[in-house]
């Protein structure tokens, strides 16, 4: 694997315990895909460094149980506006 990707993937996975963020969060402020997140963090990952990637799975893990809430409140939040 090229040196910058493990690096990278590495770096992602900081971001992601420290900040506490989403996927997409994250993607946006490294300026690439999704897709690349999630396979740095879940399939890179574990063969760089196992422990920090079990620490992001947990984050992740997380962040998908409480994604039905923070969906329900941008949608209450888009229909308070839209009433104004």
């Amino acid at each position: 694997m090229k040196e910058y990707i493990e690096e990278r993937a590495i770096e992602i996975a900081e971001y992601i315990i420290q900040e506490n963020v989403t996927v997409r969060q994250t993607a946006k402020k490294f300026g690439v895909s999704k897709s690349t997140v999630h396979k740095d963090v879940t399939e890179r990952l574990f063969q760089i460094n196992p422990s920090l990637a079990h620490e992001v799975r947990k984050v992740l893990d997380t962040n998908k149980s409480e994604r039905h809430i923070r969906g329900g409140r941008a949608t209450k939040e888009k229909y308070l506006h839209m009433a104004h």
